[in-house]
């Protein structure tokens, strides 16, 4: 960066959703571990005191029991690769759960549970396999929506394909029709979920602050890339020009994508430069980025963005489908985090982690709503691109 002004955070919100059929399962709640024994208070800590206030304030947790849980999900991370790998073709999904600081794994075939006990793993015995509920879902993505469709996604909780529908809008004669379409397209269970909005990005006017524009759009710096940054492609199109905080030439739009995806990467001018940091604004301090591991679902995550400041939530949901009134963006992580205009783009993290850029959502950070981000990982593949780590 041209400067030191950081970035800033927002994470938390509400789940609200009714399941037909089968039980979806809303926010994983945040239940406190206990202390480890014998904890030392001299003992260096893992995370960023920013990072820590936060899980405390959107938590409840001790600033050891927050530690203690990240320290628990970069080990669910690991076993959640080894895991797949061991289960092959009857891996039916995994997840975070908060209340045993431990990863669930999903399997078709009891003969696999105990290879996943071995690797530190809970297991549940499914019906179907991640496999075919990507499938089914697919064959959805082929569809065309309507705008009270909101999105869909694979929920392995319920090892099912869950449909949400905007609450007010879930009798309507074309919202029917397409959860008819979806049901009949089985062979996997459908779930359909409310949610109380329709999803919509998150840029804004030009009103001031300290992010980057384009054109009379303010959105927020995701990660920095050796070259620049990537951030959310409905902030802008491959070509348009990009001005830092100041209103000084910062950069170039090099690609962009959305809708489809939601990604984009910015090629900064000379007077810039980027840093492994996740800025906070002078509200907390600032949060190295280490490298770009992805958080199961149910783990405790923590986002950035130019207008909101620091929150944390939890993973929802992955490879979601959000129906934006622009069009579906595919291969979307979903989590319980509120966000505003402008935070369009930031940065999401677990730990010191990156995870994805801001998309959209629902809601507010006043009275809560949903986040979508899209990851991280897709983004450097895509451009070819370095992530700048510490």
């Amino acid at each position: 960066m041209k400067h030191t002004t950081p970035l800033r955070a927002a994470v938390a919100a509400l789940l609200l959703t009714v399941g037909l059929g089968a039980a979806h399962a809303g926010v994983a709640s945040a239940v406190p571990l206990p202390e480890p024994a014998g904890a030392s208070s001299a003992a260096a800590p893992s995370a960023s005191a920013g990072l820590l206030d936060a899980m405390r304030r959107d938590f409840g947790l001790s600033a050891s029991r927050a530690e203690e849980r990240l320290s628990a999900e970069r080990a669910a991370a690991a076993v959640e690769k080894a895991a797949r790998q061991a289960a092959g073709g009857a891996y039916g999904g995994s997840w975070y759960e908060p209340s045993t600081g431990r990863l669930v794994v999903a399997v078709t075939d009891r003969a696999k549970e105990s290879e996943a006990r071995a690797l530190g793993a809970d297991t549940r015995l499914v019906r179907h396999s991640a496999a075919a509920l990507d499938r089914a879902k697919a064959r959805l993505d082929t569809l065309r929506a309507p705008t009270g469709v909101a999105g869909w996604h694979v929920d392995p909780r319920t090892n099912s394909v869950v449909v949400t529908v905007v609450r007010t809008e879930r009798e309507t004669p074309a919202v029917r029709a397409f959860v008819d379409r979806a049901r009949a397209g089985g062979p996997v269970t459908l779930t359909v979920a409310e949610t109380a909005q329709a999803p919509r990005t998150y840029a804004a006017g030009t009103v001031g602050g300290d992010p980057y524009y384009t054109g009379n759009v303010r959105c927020s710096i995701g990660f920095s890339v050796y070259g620049g940054f990537v951030t959310a492609g409905h902030c802008g199109q491959a070509g348009a020009a990009v001005r830092g905080w100041d209103g000084s030439a910062m950069g170039t739009f090099q690609g962009s994508s959305f809708p489809g995806n939601d990604y984009a990467y910015v090629g900064i001018h000379s007077g810039w430069w980027t840093v492994p940091v996740v800025l906070g604004w002078g509200t907390i301090p600032d949060q190295l980025v280490r490298g770009s591991a992805e958080a199961p679902v149910g783990a405790s995550i923590c986002r950035s963005g130019s207008t909101t400041h620091w929150h944390c939530g939890t993973v929802l949901a992955k490879n979601e489908t959000v129906n934006y009134s622009q069009g579906a963006v595919h291969q979307m992580t979903k989590t319980s985090v509120c966000a505003e205009g402008g935070d369009s783009g930031g940065s999401f993290l677990s730990g010191d982690q990156a995870q994805g850029v801001t998309s959209g959502g629902w809601g507010n950070c006043s009275s809560g709503g949903q986040t979508w981000f899209q990851p991280i990982n897709e983004i450097l593949g895509r451009y070819g691109l370095t992530l700048h780590t510490a």
